[in-house]
């Protein structure tokens, strides 16, 4: 059982809110629900206060009703990246129907950070091939504790040299949230995201699509003919996304979604 907390939501909620946490109903009631002993949700709060992140404070993060864990110092999967796992998923369907080929369809989660992508789509489609992989040691440490019990593989490296050479011009799908906020926009990002994740995970350069264009440039080669690419993006970059896939060999398409405030491109390989 856990030990009763001396501290009342009420008092919770109070300093959270103090701290200008938004949903400070919402997040005490998950703190006060983790079953800390008093002194450990003393420190939690304080945590929150000065603030750390939730989700590295409770260890996870809600993601397409799955809880992901998320360990301190790796990306925390925003929700509005559930388009990717919408729209991917949605392409494996219609890919599965066709009677080409009886191998599993395989899906690459790029830039996994937690793994997050490649674990949703693995519980949504049992049977496919999930491979991801991330060029920071933390993040792969944490995807491998999401991908690896649904059946997938985490690599560690740069991109696509991360890869099995059995994947290349095999791969269904590529599922990709790289860092894409323009490097002097960084230090406007909200306290929790600038100090406690990453820099590899956030800064995408002066334009913030560096990573983006070196992903498309090599695309071509990965995927199987049909095969897409999705990209996460931003509404006012998401044109350049498109045009970059466009020089890649790849029909691009824009998708949104006003409930998660969500822009990825897709491209398709003919």
């Amino acid at each position: 059982m856990p030990v009763q907390s001396t501290l009342s939501r009420s008092t919770v909620i109070s300093r959270l809110r103090a701290a200008g946490c938004v949903f400070a109903e919402d997040e005490a009631d998950l703190l006060l629900s983790a079953g800390l002993a008093p002194n450990e949700l003393l420190n939690a709060v304080q945590r929150r206060v000065d603030g750390f992140p939730l989700e590295h404070i409770l260890g996870w993060a809600e993601f397409c009703g799955l809880r992901i864990k998320v360990e301190a110092g790796v990306f925390v999967p925003r929700r509005r990246t559930e388009l990717l796992v919408r729209e991917a998923a949605a392409l494996v369907g219609a890919a599965s129907a066709e009677p080409l080929s009886s191998t599993p369809p395989v899906v690459v989660d790029l830039c996994c950070g937690s793994g997050a992508v490649g674990t949703a789509l693995a519980a949504l489609m049992p049977g496919i091939e999930v491979h991801a992989s991330d060029v920071d040691p933390a993040a792969v440490r944490c995807a491998r504790l999401n991908v690896v019990p649904v059946g997938g593989v985490v690599h560690e490296g740069d991109l696509y040299s991360a890869l099995p050479a059995r994947l290349r011009g095999n791969v269904e799908i590529l599922a990709v949230n790289a860092p894409y906020v323009p490097t002097a926009s960084i230090s406007s990002m909200p306290h929790e995201a600038r100090v406690h994740e990453p820099r590899v995970s956030l800064d995408g350069g002066p334009d913030g699509l560096d990573i983006q264009r070196r992903v498309i440039a090599e695309a071509a080669a990965w995927l199987r003919p049909g095969g897409h690419l999705l990209i996460e993006t931003s509404r006012l970059q998401a044109p350049v996304t498109a045009a970059a896939m466009v020089i890649g060999r790849l029909s691009p398409r824009i998708a949104t979604s006003a409930e998660l405030d969500a822009t990825a491109v897709i491209g398709k390989l003919l």
